[in-house]
């Protein structure tokens, strides 16, 4: 299945551009994160099984002094498990090929899946399983771990999900720090790679029977 959260996470970095960058961190959640949790019981058996569509999108915002670039991963593949209807009784699993990396700069593609970097090779996937999705002032505040680089974490981050007739959707926008997850090439002395990316997804499951 062609795909193109987790984020989630899951994920990702960068390298050159304009001068004098902002950093796109700023304006966005940051991620808790913390030691991974374990897993919760499944789902109950009458949970229903949504699959992530092909246009659902997973991508990334990476930074350095002197400029950004935006990038994603072209295939992933996931399921939420919907309990009665409430996001807060349901489950959502995510399976990331880093191989299918993209990033706006094609040399750069190939610099993210290097060592430096994903390491795509080593790590050819990567993985985000929730373990809490709790109701909060504005949508949901979704926690689970995120298996990347080899490395794994349990992060949080605020989400929108909406249960509709025949379709789930679920979007964040949010950072995490690539040093937490074994990522820590540091780039020229004089123009550094930024710590925090910016992950954002916007995902589309419809039911799996479908």
């Amino acid at each position: 299945m062609k795909m193109s959260l987790l984020p989630v996470c899951c994920l990702s970095l960068v390298l050159l551009a304009p001068a004098g960058c902002s950093d796109p961190a700023e304006n966005v959640p940051a991620a808790k994160v913390s030691a991974p949790e374990a897993s919760p019981a499944p789902p109950e058996p009458a949970a229903e099984v949504y699959t992530v569509a092909d246009e659902s999108t997973l991508e990334f915002i990476g930074s350095k002094i002197t400029g950004s670039h935006d990038g994603g991963f072209n295939e992933f593949d996931g399921e939420i498990r919907l309990v009665d209807g409430d996001p807060a009784q349901s489950s959502v699993r995510l399976m990331i090929d880093t191989t299918s990396l993209w990033a706006d700069d094609e040399r750069l593609t190939g610099h993210l899946k290097s060592p430096d970097f994903f390491d795509v090779a080593t790590y050819p996937q990567a993985s985000f399983t929730s373990t809490t999705i709790i109701p909060a002032e504005s949508g949901y505040l979704v926690t689970g771990n995120l298996d990347l680089h080899g490395v794994t974490k349990s992060i949080s981050f605020p989400a929108t999900i909406e249960v509709l007739p025949g379709q789930v959707t679920a979007r964040a926008e949010f950072s995490i720090k690539r040093f937490d997850f074994g990522i820590e090439y540091k780039g020229k002395a004089d123009d550094l790679i930024r710590d925090d990316v910016v992950v954002k997804f916007d995902l589309i499951a419809r039911p799996a029977s479908s």
